[in-house]
């Protein structure tokens, strides 16, 4: 249920709610010699800035986890003769960016891995591209690098080339060492990397005994497309163009989350219309995405019905976002400074009455799938993750809210025009495909209320306004996409171009958690464990 906000600014009252716990958690730090400095850039607001020496880039790990915090996101930078690492971290909403520095001569770090899962691949990430070495990290396989480069080129250094020295055909991956399981009965099983549908390419890796699976590992990376090396040296509607091509189902969040970045960095103030034009745009953009994984998830369990009737509605859906924004992905709607396109009053008017149909529809169409023994089989109990592996891994949106994960940037931390409306999350803690699918369900409902709201409060006013290139500058960007999370990391270099441009999709947090709710259940229900879950490849493999 949304509701017009009242006088109190949700924002400042989730800074208060930040500081409660900050303070003395910087205290803490203080009496354990691992903060070594503070300060606080205007583009990172309302996160809170700190420095620690390298050596006790672990210890800080390990403090932030005994203190309850959430692990979101690490990242690295070429600054000249240094590395720079970035990581994040979440409590009550209230978020704290960590840096620390090592030489390029010697890139050795302790890891965050011991105390968070979440950030075993990141780190690895950052050990392919920039060479940063953690020493005690449990894992030390290459995960980004699939023998595209040689084992002394890092391709996010700044002398590395966009280019590179490709070989005239890349070897093949196959020295990737996989856990192996063995014993009476036990079978391997590989599946993909490239699969019978149009998805795009992962490989997992299958012990089974008879079909019980015993254990799941991902490879992924297949798709790596440079995103964050292409990134550099773009102005900033170059970026935004580029953001909008994380991942494609994502289009209209991530473009946000990186112009939200931008212009914190650039200290520019957006039009209140386009504010609310760009949350529409986000909000349709779930409603898309959720009709399709609900229908597509009971396609997995050979439920077409649903299948076809979602996918009509999704499709009715795309074509008025069409209609109204002139594209059915809203893609490159969001620019820098605001929006690019207007929304007229009869797109209006057809919003307000297609929402009023998708509402009738969806009620009409989850009765008959609630009545359904046979599709309660398949998807009650099946492929269930318990709400403290779910904390523990970090997982965000559907996948974390249906395992007792209870958050979401648009009320706990409520960015514009979020902070003036009451955002309903919903949250179960039964872990399975089921809770999954529901958390959808009411998802839309909510992002339609929300859509009626913002359509209702529409004010008059600009679409954008003039971008002011910052020189220097930086800013941070977090984004409640369909699928949880969004991070956007910019940094403007000295000419006002793009130095750094790091976007961190909830994939990244939501991948791993499929490797776990897989165990114990029959092979033949991995589609739709993983259709469940539904991490994006693109997202990922930037």
């Amino acid at each position: 249920m949304v509701r017009t906000g009242h006088a109190i600014d949700r924002g400042e009252f989730a800074v208060m709610i930040q500081m409660a716990w900050i303070d003395p958690f910087f205290a803490r730090l203080l009496a354990e010699n691992i903060l070594h400095e503070m300060e606080q850039p205007a583009g990172i607001a309302p996160a809170q800035n700190i420095r620690v020496q390298p050596e006790d880039w672990g210890r800080l790990a390990q403090q932030a986890q005994l203190w309850g915090c959430r692990w979101v996101a690490c990242w690295g930078d070429d600054v000249g003769d240094n590395i720079a690492l970035l990581a994040v971290f979440e409590k009550d909403a209230g978020y704290l960016l960590a840096r620390t520095q090592v030489t390029k001569a010697s890139p050795v770090l302790p890891s965050h891995t011991r105390h968070y899962p979440a950030a075993n691949r990141p780190e690895r990430h950052l050990q392919d591209m920039f060479g940063v070495a953690f020493s005690d990290h449990p894992d030390s396989r290459h995960w980004t690098r699939h023998r595209a480069w040689k084992n002394n080129q890092y391709p996010l250094r700044k002398d590395f080339a966009v280019p590179g020295t490709p070989a005239a055909q890349t070897p093949p991956g196959d020295t990737y060492n996989f856990l192996f399981a063995q014993g009476a009965g036990v079978c391997e099983i590989p599946v993909g990397p490239v699969h019978a549908g149009i998805i795009e390419p992962g490989h997992f890796r299958f012990q089974a005994a008879g079909e019980t699976v015993l254990n799941l590992e991902e490879r992924l990376g297949y798709v790596h497309k440079g995103i964050e090396k292409i990134a550099e040296g773009r102005d900033a509607q170059g970026l935004a163009r580029l953001a909008a091509r994380v991942s494609g189902d994502t289009t209209v969040a991530h473009t946000w989350a990186a112009c939200m970045a931008m212009e914190k960095a650039a200290g520019l103030i957006i039009p209140e219309r386009a504010i609310f034009l760009r949350a529409l745009m986000t909000e349709r953009e779930r409603v898309a995405n959720h009709l399709g994984d609900i229908g597509a998830i009971c396609n997995d369990v050979a439920f077409s019905f649903s299948f076809y009737q979602f996918g009509r509605l999704r499709e009715d859906w795309q074509r008025l976002s069409r209609d109204g924004f002139g594209h059915r992905f809203m893609m490159d709607r969001i620019v820098p400074g605001g929006v690019s396109v207007d929304l007229g009053a009869l797109a209006i008017e057809a919003m307000h009455a297609q929402g009023r149909i998708v509402r009738q529809e969806l009620d009409r169409l989850v009765t008959i799938q609630n009545e359904l023994p046979s599709l309660e089989d398949r998807l009650v109990s099946t492929g269930y993750l318990s709400p403290e592996l779910a904390t523990k891994l970090g997982c965000q949106g559907y996948v974390g809210r249906a395992s007792g994960v209870d958050y979401d940037l648009r009320r706990d931390a409520p960015y514009a025009p979020y902070d003036r409306l009451h955002v309903h999350a919903p949250c179960y803690k039964y872990g399975d495909v089921a809770a999954r699918v529901r958390v959808r369900v009411e998802e839309i409902r909510e992002s339609l209320e929300i859509i009626e709201t913002l359509l209702n409060q529409l004010p008059d006013g600009e679409l954008r306004n003039d971008w002011q290139t910052p020189a220097g500058s930086e800013g941070l960007g977090l984004v409640e996409g369909w699928r949880g999370e969004i991070l956007a990391y910019v940094r403007f270099g000295a000419d006002g171009r793009i130095a750094r441009y790091y976007p961190r999709d909830p994939s990244w947090l939501n991948w791993p958690a499929l490797e776990h709710l897989i165990h114990d259940n029959i092979v033949p229900d991995f589609p739709v464990c993983n259709k469940s879950v539904n991490g994006s490849y693109s997202g990922h493999d930037l």
